[in-house]
C-alpha cells in the first residue's frame, strides 16, 4: 500500500483513511469508494489488508476501528467490471485468495471493532463478521443477498456467529435485517443511531487501548483456538469446495453470464424481482 506523505497522525490513502487517536492507543481506518458503496476490488483488499498490517506492527496501536465511508460499511465483492464465469478449479483460487485475507484479519492479535454505518452485505457481512467486536447502526442492513444468484460467501462465518436457526434463514433467504434485529441474533454487540456508531465504536476501542496489551492479545488466541479446535478452518474448507462446485454448475454459469452481459442494476433487478413482493 502507497501512502502519501502526510502530517502528524492523520494519513490519507486513495482507498483507505488512516487515523491514529491522539489520546488513545487505537487507529480507524475507513474504507474509501463510497461511490461504489465500498465494494471490495482487488485493490481495496489490498489496502485493507496492508493497512492492518500496519497497525499491528505499530507498539502504539492496541485496538482498531474499521468503517466504510459514505452509506455503507461495504456492500461486498465488486461486482462489476470482472468475468465471473469460470470452472470450479477457478473458482478455489479465486475462493482461496478471499478466505486466506478473511483469516488473517480474523487472526490479528490485536482486537478490531467493526463500525456498520449502513450496508453490509455478502462479503462485507464475512469482513464484518472477522472482526471481534461490531457496533451498527439501527438502520443498517446486512445480509448474504448473493444467495440469489447462486452465489455464496467465501468463508462460512454465519454459523459461528449466530444460532443457526438464524444462519439458515439468512443463506436460505437471502432477506436483509436492520441493526436491531442484528444485535436481537447476535450478530453485533449494540444498535444506535446512525449518527452515534463511531463515537460508540470509539467509546469500545478506548477501552480495549487502555487494557493491557497481553492481557486481550492472549485472551484472542485461546478464543481463536477454541474455534479453531471446535472445525472453523474445516468448516471454510469445505465452504470452498461446496461453492466452487455451485458456481460451476449450469445454473451457476447462467448467472454469471448474465453478470458479464447486463449492467449492474439490470443484473439486481432481475435477480430480485421473484422477491418484491415477498421482502
Amino acid at each position: 500500500m502507497s501512502l502519501k506523505s502526510h502530517k502528524g497522525d492523520d494519513v490519507t490513502q486513495e482507498l483507505v483513511l488512516w487515523h491514529k487517536d491522539p489520546e488513545d492507543a487505537f487507529v480507524t481506518l475507513t474504507m474509501n469508494r463510497p461511490d461504489k458503496m465500498n465494494a471490495m476490488n482487488q485493490e481495496l483488499g489490498d489496502a485493507i489488508e496492508a493497512a492492518i498490517q500496519r497497525a499491528v506492527a505499530d507498539p502504539e496501536i492496541r485496538a482498531v476501528i474499521l468503517t466504510g465511508a459514505g452509506r455503507a460499511f461495504t456492500a461486498g465483492f465488486d461486482l462489476g467490471g470482472e468475468d465471473f464465469e469460470m470452472d470450479a478449479d477457478g473458482w478455489r483460487g479465486d475462493i482461496g485468495e478471499n478466505m486466506r485475507r478473511l483469516k488473517f484479519i480474523h487472526d490479528v492479535p490485536i482486537p478490531i471493532i467493526a463500525a456498520v454505518n449502513g450496508y453490509a452485505l455478502a462479503g462485507g457481512l464475512e469482513l464484518m463478521m472477522c472482526c471481534d467486536m461490531v457496533i451498527v447502526a439501527e438502520d443498517a442492513l446486512l445480509g448474504e443477498p448473493e444467495v440469489r444468484h447462486v452465489s455464496a460467501p467465501p468463508t462460512l462465518m454465519l454459523p459461528w456467529t449466530v444460532p443457526m436457526i438464524h444462519a439458515r434463514h439468512l443463506m436460505y433467504t437471502g432477506d436483509l435485517i436492520d441493526g436491531t434485529e442484528a444485535v436481537r441474533i447476535h450478530l453485533a454487540n449494540k444498535a444506535v443511531p446512525r449518527d452515534q456508531v463511531m463515537a460508540e465504536a470509539e467509546r469500545m476501542a478506548r477501552k480495549c487501548a487502555r487494557m493491557p496489551g497481553a492481557a486481550i492479545r492472549y485472551a484472542k488466541a485461546a478464543l481463536n483456538h477454541m474455534q479453531q479446535t471446535a472445525g472453523l478452518e474445516s468448516s471454510w474448507s469445505y465452504n470452498r469446495e461446496t461453492t466452487a462446485i455451485l458456481h460451476g454448475t449450469e445454473e451457476g454459469r447462467k448467472w454469471m453470464r448474465l453478470l458479464k452481459e447486463k449492467s449492474l442494476k439490470e443484473f439486481l433487478e432481475i435477480r430480485e424481482a421473484p422477491f418484491k413482493d415477498l421482502d
